[in-house]
């Protein structure tokens, strides 16, 4: 079961990435158009569209925690939100600072995405599939 509080933080977490998200696609689009070249704005556009991505995925898992009780949250939220860093962050050092050295983190962060979409995929199967199939049988019918 999830507290209260770990649902709240992947609320507003979701919330502040989607928000960051915005602010950062349109200061490269506008601020940063003329000093960066159109492979460094690709760069960041990726990160920001990612960003956004799994902002909205962080809201989506804490409403599923907030409506039902045995959707666990705790890797989800981890790996989304540590995914957002190493992802997105990892692209912006390597477009605003030309780090190309720390490109390795951003694999990570996409492994981090796809822990946490595994993870999202299985407590949604466990909490909202299994349950029904439980409650009505596995292959039985009752045509009575």
């Amino acid at each position: 079961m999830n507290s209260q509080r770990l649902i709240r933080f992947t609320l507003i977490a979701g919330a502040l990435f989607a928000l960051l998200s915005v602010c950062i696609g349109a200061f490269a689009a506008h601020g940063l158009k003329n000093t960066l070249d159109v492979y460094q704005l690709g760069i960041i556009e990726t990160g920001a569209r990612y960003q956004m991505y799994h902002g909205l995925a962080l809201i989506l898992s804490a409403l599923c925690a907030a409506n039902f009780q045995y959707f666990s949250l705790s890797l989800i939220s981890t790996c989304f939100c540590a995914g957002v860093i190493f992802f997105s962050g990892s692209l912006y050092a390597i477009a605003l600072l030309d780090l190309a050295a720390i490109g390795f983190i951003t694999p990570i962060g996409g492994v981090l995405f796809l822990l946490a979409w595994s993870a999202f995929i299985y407590q949604s199967y466990r909490t909202l599939v299994a349950p029904s199939i439980f409650e009505h049988g596995m292959g039985h019918h009752n045509d009575q």
